[in-house]
């Protein structure tokens, strides 16, 4: 069993920052991405950004130049940097995880979602 633990959201002014992170814990044998995705009232869930091991991060057109994604691969975890920030990033955001088990197998795992609210 795999868990993501998320923290960092809350309420921020537009223009402010926010930071998210979010570690990784169990039965792990390796990790082949990591990533945000958001989901808006109404909305459906989307990509914010994604990190694959040894790969080409990749960013929603919406945050290019705002956010950053990085990863501790020692920690097992992923961050958000999120600078800039507009009332339309307000959103509740999930971590996700590819992850290899030591049985080999392969799968998705969710974080349990932080709220995001960019408000004045």
């Amino acid at each position: 069993q795999v868990q993501l633990v998320e923290s960092g959201g809350g309420l921020v002014q537009p223009g402010g920052s926010l930071r998210l992170s979010c570690a990784a814990s169990g039965s792990i044998f390796r990790i082949n991405s990591m990533g945000w995705y958001r989901q808006a009232p109404g909305k459906q869930r989307e990509l914010v950004a994604k990190i694959p091991r040894g790969g080409t991060t990749n960013y929603a057109d919406s945050v290019k130049g705002r956010f950053t994604i990085s990863t501790d691969n020692a920690k097992n975890t992923v961050y958000l940097q999120m600078n800039s920030l507009k009332p339309e990033d307000t959103a509740v955001y999930y971590c996700n995880a590819n992850v290899i088990t030591p049985n080999l197998l392969g799968n998705d795992y969710w974080g349990q979602g932080t709220q995001v609210t960019v408000s004045s």
